[in-house]
């Protein structure tokens, strides 16, 4: 086989696709992606050694969490920017080697002498890349079950990096992140008991709540607590430029630059709680928010008429009859052949967005796709000012139950089943929300329980850590032991890694009970799943019935 990836939810037939990625990526890249993770394991082997010493060093941290970041799904197409990652990648390990024995040297007066994996060792030209690529992937590792922990915890480690990435650009880190980092990617270079890999895959989950944590303080202290904000959803008269992903930083520099120039900016898909933030609404030319979820972009991306700005993942491939390449700049980790590249922001500096801005009165105002309005904003903060309210609508029973629908959105026709659970849920039950997952119903007319809306957005999929600090929250208020005891029910939608570092952090929480859908991750073996569903009561999706008759049961 030419390839093979089941990091996300798409996988071909539920198992791993092994000609072309069901997201479009080309074999070539995917294998690209596969000898970065193994560049990266070697330099964490070094990192760990070093640490062993006594003599940490954090001179690879920004690589090793922009080297995870770039690999997620739908993040980099660009196979040029993946080599030379993985040559950059290269220099960077044997600089590690060169201090980690002199070092070793120094205090054991000998020289190093035991065997390295070969993530710590392999070198090659750019043109032994592709060969070396298909030797070091996923199947590598024989045994299905040690297969299955070692790629969760990387998987896990992908979306924690993205979390971490955009609080490190906000000037947040924690060391113990960066640590954990390198220790989950040398683990993967060893023969560790079954034990000790699951609590690996736990320590995973504790990374994700941390730095969940830590990106919220770093998007709220620097542009205030979200609020209840109702979002237009309808076009201006003027140009515009259109901004998706998830970077709040590139967000902030992107309105600075066009105030003043006649260019409208839209947010779209996980760039939507962007609206949210007192930070970001003394902007008049910040219109809205224009379409859906990643999946609709080669309709509303060529409707959209202006630039459009990629800061993240979430970038899908052109279709042939669309027309918006000329028009399509990343930037940060992400890449695509033929768009334009916006450079990193030099030390103290901003990004220069210029280029979009003087294409953008070039082009025509967007097409009306549809009008309106959406509420959102309702981050922990916004919820816990309102906690009285809330709980005395629990206590009086106008509200039975609550739901967790957050995660991600996708294309296949089975996620109809979170909009017709949406709809069928009875109208004394709230939605809490985060994520794409949004989407499947946040246009949807559901109406509220005494002024309090049915569907409580609470931003980006990185905004979940809001929806546990509600649930321990109101476990304090309610005087609960579990926060299983509470009236939530968990319905989660998944696509990619970020997904899957955010299910880590809710089963660390002691979360239970938790449905997980459209289909369970191929990346689980049936023993590791086995093991998931005894110690979490993890469970597939049902029917839309049986499974709300179950949620309302508290079952």
């Amino acid at each position: 086989m030419s390839m093979f990836c089941f990091q996300c939810q798409e996988t071909a037939k539920n198992v791993g696709c092994t000609v072309k990625g069901m997201c479009g990526k080309p074999e070539e890249t995917a294998n690209l992606q596969d000898l970065l993770i193994f560049v990266l394991r070697g330099i964490a082997v070094y990192g760990e050694k070093l640490k062993e010493l006594g003599q940490p060093d954090h001179s690879n941290d920004d690589f090793v969490l922009q080297g995870l970041f770039a690999t997620i799904t739908n993040a980099n197409w660009d196979d040029a920017r993946f080599e030379a990652m993985i040559q950059d990648g290269l220099v960077r390990r044997d600089q590690l080697r060169t201090t980690f024995l002199a070092a070793y040297k120094a205090k054991h007066k000998k020289d190093f002498a035991e065997t390295l994996p070969e993530a710590a060792t392999w070198s090659g030209p750019v043109s032994a890349f592709a060969e070396k690529a298909k030797s070091v992937g996923i199947l590598a590792t024989e045994h299905e079950d040690v297969r299955s922990l070692r790629e969760l915890l990387i998987i896990g480690l992908k979306g924690i990096a993205a979390y971490a990435e955009h609080a490190a650009v906000l000037g947040f880190r924690k060391p113990e992140i960066d640590d954990f980092m390198l220790e989950a990617l040398a683990s993967t270079t060893k023969d560790l008991p079954v034990d000790e890999m699951i609590a690996l895959v736990m320590k995973a989950g504790q990374t994700a709540v941390t730095t969940m944590a830590l990106l919220d303080e770093a998007n709220t202290s620097t542009y205030g607590n979200p609020e209840i904000t109702q979002v237009n959803i309808g076009v201006g008269t003027n140009p515009g430029i259109l901004i998706s992903g998830h970077d709040l930083k590139d967000m902030e520099e992107l309105l600075q630059q066009t105030e003043g120039t006649g260019v409208d900016v839209y947010t779209h898909g996980e760039m939507l709680p962007a609206n949210y933030y007192p930070a970001f609404k003394k902007y008049k030319h910040f219109v809205g928010n224009y379409g859906g979820s990643w999946w609709h972009q080669n309709e509303e991306f060529e409707s959209f008429n202006g630039p459009i700005l990629l800061t993240t993942n979430c970038l899908v491939p052109l279709k042939k009859n669309n027309t918006y390449l000329d028009r399509l700049y990343t930037t940060g980790v992400v890449g695509y052949p033929g768009s334009k590249h916006i450079p990193d922001r030099p030390a103290g500096g901003k990004k220069d967005f210029s280029a979009l801005i003087a294409q953008a009165n070039t082009c025509p105002p967007p097409k009306e796709i549809e009008t309106g309005s959406i509420t959102g904003g309702f981050a922990h903060h916004q919820v816990l000012a309102l906690a009285d309210k809330v709980v005395d609508a629990v206590k009086s029973g106008a509200i039975k139950r609550f739901v967790v629908m957050a995660g991600c959105d996708g294309r296949q026709k089975s996620r109809s089943y979170y909009t017709e659970v949406a709809e069928n849920l009875p109208k004394d039950t709230v939605i809490l929300t985060a994520g794409c997952a949004k989407y499947r119903y946040n246009k949807l007319n559901l109406g509220d329980i005494g002024g309090i809306p049915r569907v409580l957005d609470a931003g980006q999929c990185n905004d979940s850590y809001s929806l546990a600090v509600i649930a321990l929250k109101l476990k304090e208020v309610f005087g609960l032991e579990d926060i299983n005891e509470l009236p939530v029910s968990y319905d989660i939608a998944w696509y990619e890694q970020k997904a899957v570092a955010v299910l880590l952090a809710l089963l660390f929480l002691g979360v239970k009970g938790i449905r997980l859908g459209p289909t369970l991750p191929a990346f689980l073996s049936p023993n590791v799943a086995k093991v998931l569903v005894e110690k979490f009561d993890i469970k597939p999706i049902g029917t839309v019935q049986e499974d709300i008759a179950a949620m309302m049961a508290g079952k």
